[in-house]
């Protein structure tokens, strides 16, 4: 057989062509691959002081936003959010007293509820725990097929090549028991239910916060209720003197600069009435955050029930400081967060021990065999087994002494962080004790400033009209009464509030209550 030059030249130039045409295509795939990655940045904002702009791309493959139609710094609008919510069908016919606010929050505000969510999830987290104490089986089946393909140096019954197939699956059930680890199992579990348990004292404690916040919110809008109340009727007042005046000048006994004073004061105390009207909004705004409802929502709030405030009373004891750490929710959960610690301290030391596990399995297989050509040949089999086994560590690079130091540092952090804790409990409580006698004192001191301030505005009105007074006297008369009606109401209040979060650092906020404060 003769062979021609060129066509073998040709042939190999065809084969090498081929060849670089393959390499070439997989560097320019290689290089579009990698663009693909530097090319995210484009997703990005184009400069540091240009306003970003979302491409349709961007628009259609992210959140469902509108039509973007942006200008300077604005962002697209999604549809989805454009939702108000419309809040809980509350009785709005009957004003609502304190317990009742605090039940509506407690099932309304979104806190207890992520409170609930938290101790669920540590509950859960101590059943996993539990769950490494049992044994683990599985259900595995693997299945295959291979087909191969071998030239034969001679042609044997017309096949120039040997074809062989070969199938079979293999389903198995596999066991696996951790018999024994030196107890870090148990110190697992021992953490993780110490978190459980103060995952559960942390919700009754937002619970605490909840009716705390609601009853301070209360008291708050029912002091600004109270000083738009006191403004509307200083309002008054002033406008009764502003009618003397006109009196006197139509009887010829007052002159243009009384009117203008009086009109001076009428417009100051609109202008009064106009400021504590908005305070009032904003303090109803604040009462509905702290109920958790939407704040469209309107509510007929009950006013603060009237009653005598005791005297001021006697600094806190010590008993009573050391019964209310025993109590406060938030030092029983800092103290199950040192055992929880201390507890991963037993299990990081575990990890230094051998462990002792136990590993069963029991398989079928079935396997076929089929040369093209031959009869086909099949085999099942059955095999099981039982191993014990130890394993030991030896080196870890420091891994885990490294994760043993870390665990007693968690362990110095627990415990000083509940040093602090109960530190600033025992300062809470001083401090509040503080807020609530010199709220005390001030309401017996705002009480008998209204009393001579009205004695006073009575006088210098009856003397004015009489005309043996004088404008300025009544005007500054009225203003010092309506301050002096402030005070007090503000005084009350705060009493009310302050012996409310008296009785919440002293862990004692446990139940809906019209008012915490002791009558005398």
């Amino acid at each position: 057989m003769n062979y021609s030059p060129t066509c073998f030249f040709s042939s190999r130039a065809t084969v090498s062509a081929a060849r670089v045409g393959r390499q070439t295509l997989s560097l320019l795939a290689c290089v579009a691959l990698s663009s693909c990655a530097s090319n995210a940045i484009n997703r990005a904002p184009a400069s540091a002081h240009e306003p970003w702009r979302p491409t349709e791309s961007q628009a259609s493959a992210g959140l469902d936003i509108s039509p973007p139609d942006l200008s300077g710094f604005s962002i697209p609008s999604v549809p989805a959010l454009a939702q108000v919510d419309s809040g809980p069908d509350l009785d709005t016919s009957r004003p609502l007293q304190l317990p009742e606010l605090i039940d509506i929050a407690q099932r309304e505000n979104p806190q207890t509820r992520q409170a609930w969510n938290r101790a669920r999830q540590a509950a859960l987290a101590t059943g996993m725990v539990e769950a490494t104490f049992l044994p683990m089986l599985s259900a595995n089946v693997i299945g295959g097929y291979q087909r191969t393909s071998q030239p034969l140096p001679l042609q044997v019954g017309g096949y120039r090549n040997l074809d062989t197939d070969i199938s079979g699956t293999v389903p198995a059930v596999a066991l696996g028991w951790l018999l024994f680890d030196f107890g870090q199992r148990e110190a697992l579990l021992e953490g993780a239910s110490q978190l459980s348990f103060a995952a559960n004292v942390l919700f009754n404690a937002a619970h605490q916060k909840v009716i705390r916040d609601v009853t301070d919110q209360f008291y708050q809008y029912n002091t600004a209720r109270m000083r738009t109340k006191l403004a509307r009727e200083a309002l008054a007042n002033q406008r009764k003197v502003e009618r003397a005046v006109r009196d006197k000048l139509d009887a010829g006994v007052a002159t243009s600069i009384e009117l203008s004073l009086v009109r001076q004061a009428v417009a100051q105390a609109k202008l009064n009435l106009v400021d504590n009207e908005g305070l009032e909004r904003n303090a109803y705004l604040g009462l509905m955050s702290a109920l958790g409802v939407p704040p469209t929502t309107q509510l007929n709030i009950a006013p603060v029930q009237t009653r005598a405030l005791p005297v001021a009373t006697d600094p806190i004891t010590s008993e009573r400081m050391q019964q209310a750490l025993a109590q406060r929710p938030d030092l029983v959960a800092a103290y199950a967060a040192v055992k929880a610690a201390k507890a991963n301290v037993k299990a990081a030391e575990a990890e230094f021990l051998p462990k002792v596990y136990l590993g069963a399995v029991a398989a079928n297989s079935r396997i076929s065999f089929d040369v093209r050509g031959l009869p086909g040949l099949s085999q099942t089999a059955t095999s099981s087994g039982v191993l014990l086994g130890v394993t030991m560590p030896i080196f870890d690079g420091g891994l885990r002494q490294a994760r043993l130091r870390d665990a007693e540092i968690e362990v110095d952090e627990a415990q000083q962080a509940l040093r602090t804790q109960r530190r600033d409990a025992l300062r809470e409580m001083v401090a509040a004790e503080t807020v609530l006698r010199s709220a005390l004192q001030s309401f017996e001191a705002a009480t008998e400033l209204v009393s001579t301030a009205q004695t006073t505005y009575d006088a210098s009105f009856d003397a004015y009209r009489s005309g043996v007074g004088t404008l300025t006297t009544v005007t500054e008369a009225t203003t010092d009464l309506l301050e002096a009606r402030q005070a007090r109401a503000d005084a009350y209040n705060a009493a009310m509030a302050a012996a409310a979060n008296l009785a919440f650092v002293m862990g004692r906020m446990t139940t809906p209550r019209s008012s915490w404060l002791r009558s005398p």
